[in-house]
Formats: C-alpha cells, structure tokens, sequence
C-alpha cells in the first residue's frame, strides 16, 4: 500500500506496550461522583439501583472482553482483571485502558433508565482509569483484598454516618465529629446500641461489594452456554479462589 509523505508523524507515537506475563488490572473510577449522585438524588449510604447499574455496565464489557477472567466493584469502581497471556491490543495501555473506560461509560448510560426509571439523567457521568500490572498470584490476590477491605471500611463508615444524620437528627458535622477517632468496633456498637442495627444483616453487596466471574452451564437443548455470574462473596479468604482455581489459570 502506498504511504504519504506525512506518514512519519506515526514515529511520534509512545510505544507504551505493557509486559508480558503478568495480570493487567484496570480500574475505573467515578469522575466527580460526589456531584453527579448529589444531582441525581442517589441514596445514602447505598443506593441499589445505582450500584445494580455498575454491575450492569461491568457485565457489558466483560461480556465484549473475553480476556477479562474476574472483575470486581463497589461504590463507584470496577477492577478488572485480564489474563496474563492476554494480547488485547499488542498489550498497548493507552488502547487497553481507553478500551475499557469508554465501554464502561457507555454501557452505564445505554441501562441508565433500566433501573434508574424516576431519575432522567441530568449530566453526562465519566470515569477515569489506570492500569497497573502484577506479576505474583499473591500480589494480585492481595490487590483484591485491598480493595474489598476498602468496601467494608467506607460502607461501615457510612453506614454509621448516614444512620446518625438520618435517624439520629445529626448534621453532617456533628455526626463527623462523633465518629472521629472509631474503630470498626465502636461503630457497630453506636449503630446496635444507639439504632439496634446490626451491621451484618446489611445486605452482603453494601458490605462484600460484587465479584463477577466466567461460567458455564448447560441450556435445555444440551448445549454448553457462557455466563458471567455475580457474586457477593468474601474474596479475601481462600475459599473462594480453591472453590475457582480456574480464575488464575492461563
């Protein structure tokens, strides 16, 4: 094929491939999420059908990426894992993350009215992204610890924040101050004691967040189907990963 003469321009671009055999993770985060759920009306502290929405928009692109072998989310992220074998794009970040954040954004608005459906959507939402490689199964294991023990942390925070401003005729200020200083301990206990909630009864996504994963299953003709299953489970532990030992493998 005949090249032009500006085609040299090309040799500016960054060779930003990623390594080889390790996990790629890409997070997306909400962008001005503390705005947009204001403006929206979301429920405090969770709103479920806002956090069904994400896990919406992560099924839509971990059904359009098949490299993806687990995703996991709370709040307003989705981490997402590809294979360690994965060739995605030659590995390019800049195609890999633009990829995944754009499919995200998109799949959010195109099921915005599927379960939002009293609350038009005002402003356009957007999500920034990174990716960050691991090369152990025990960094990327640890990766995803982190990121759930964040959920119980900030859920549990809240929570207890939400019920003393709701139901305790708190401000926001003073509700603050009073849980300046608490452990997770004390704030079960304000929550039981002073509300008589028990934190566990919460629904396990507020608590675990959401983890999806690759299945099959046979449908009623005999065939063997894909799935992506949407878990609420404790990733931290082993149980999980020994009840999926296919997850790591490539």
């Amino acid at each position: 094929m005949a090249k032009s003469k500006y085609e040299y321009v090309r040799l500016y671009e960054l060779d930003d491939k990623l390594l080889k055999n390790v996990w790629m993770v890409v997070r997306i985060d909400g962008k001005g999420f503390h705005k947009f759920t204001a403006q929206h009306n979301f429920k405090k502290p969770n709103d479920l059908s806002a956090l069904l929405l994400m896990n919406t928009a992560a099924k839509g692109v971990m059904s359009e990426l098949q490299d993806i072998i687990i995703s996991y989310g709370q709040s307003d992220e989705y981490s997402f894992v590809f294979k360690r074998s994965s060739t995605l794009y030659g590995r390019r970040s800049s195609k890999i993350i633009s990829t995944v954040v754009s499919m995200f954004t998109s799949h959010y608005v195109f099921n915005w009215s599927n379960f939002m459906k009293d609350t038009p959507l005002l402003t356009p939402p957007s999500f920034d992204a990174r990716v960050v490689l691991y090369p152990t199964e025990r960094d990327l294991r640890n990766y995803l610890s982190w990121r759930q023990a964040d959920c119980h942390i900030n859920n549990l925070y809240n929570t207890t924040f939400w019920t003393l401003v709701q139901e305790g005729s708190l401000t926001p200020s003073q509700a603050e101050k009073k849980l300046s200083g608490t452990v997770s301990m004390d704030k079960n206990e304000i929550l039981f004691s002073e509300f008589n909630v028990n934190y566990n009864n919460e629904l396990r996504m507020y608590r675990k967040g959401t983890t999806l994963i690759r299945s099959c299953f046979v449908d009623d003709k005999g065939r063997t189907r894909k799935d992506i299953d949407v878990l609420d489970c404790d990733i931290i532990g082993d149980e999980f990963w020994q009840q999926h030992p296919e997850i790591l493998l490539d």
